[in-house]
C-alpha cells in the first residue's frame, strides 16, 4: 500500500493540508453561513413559539378563570331557582295539607257528634231497658208494681254512680 510508505508521508501531509484548507474555505464561504442562518431561524422560531405558548397559556388561564366564575354564577343561580321552587312546592304542600287537615277535622267532629248521639241513644235505650228490667225484677220479688218515674230516678242515680259520677 503506497499510502503507508514512509517515503511519501510528507507529500501526503502537504496535500492533506491543501485539501483541508480548500474544503474549509468552501465550507466557510458557502455551507456554514447557510447552516448559521438555518440555526438562527430555528432559534427565532423556537423563541416565537415559546412566546406564543406563553401568551396562549395566559389566555387559557384567563378563560379558565372566566369559566370558573361563570360556573359559580350558574351554580348559584341554579341553587336560587331550586330554593325558590322548593319554597313554592312546600307552600303548595302546606296548603293542601292544611285543606286536608281541615276536611279531616270536620269529618272527625262530625263522627264524634254521631258517636255522641249514638251513645246518648244507647244510654237512653239502656236506661229504658234497665227501668223495665228493674220493674220486672221488683214485681216478681215483691209482687208489687213500682211507679215508672220513681224507678226511673233510682236507675238514673245508679247509672251515674256506675259511670263514676258522670251524667247520662
Amino acid at each position: 500500500m503506497p499510502q503507508l510508505d514512509p517515503a511519501v508521508f510528507s507529500p501526503q501531509l502537504v496535500w492533506l493540508a491543501i485539501s483541508f484548507a480548500i474544503l474549509y474555505l468552501v465550507m466557510a464561504r458557502s455551507a456554514l453561513p447557510k447552516i448559521a442562518n438555518i440555526l438562527g431561524e430555528r432559534e427565532n422560531r423556537i423563541a416565537d413559539d415559546l412566546r406564543v405558548s406563553e401568551e396562549l397559556k395566559d389566555q387559557s388561564k384567563e378563560l379558565e378563570a372566566k369559566h370558573d366564575k361563570a360556573h359559580a354564577e350558574a351554580k348559584a343561580e341554579a341553587n336560587s331557582i331550586l330554593s325558590a321552587a322548593r319554597t313554592q312546592m312546600q307552600a303548595a304542600i302546606d296548603a293542601k295539607r292544611n285543606k286536608a287537615e281541615g276536611k279531616l277535622s270536620d269529618e272527625v267532629h262530625a263522627a264524634e257528634a254521631k258517636i255522641a248521639e249514638a251513645k246518648a241513644e244507647a244510654m237512653d235505650d239502656l236506661e229504658d231497658m234497665a227501668v223495665e228490667a228493674c220493674g220486672a225484677i221488683v214485681e216478681r220479688l215483691t209482687g208489687k208494681s213500682i211507679g215508672a218515674s220513681g224507678l226511673r230516678d233510682a236507675v238514673k242515680g245508679e247509672i251515674r254512680v256506675a259511670m263514676g259520677g258522670k251524667g247520662a
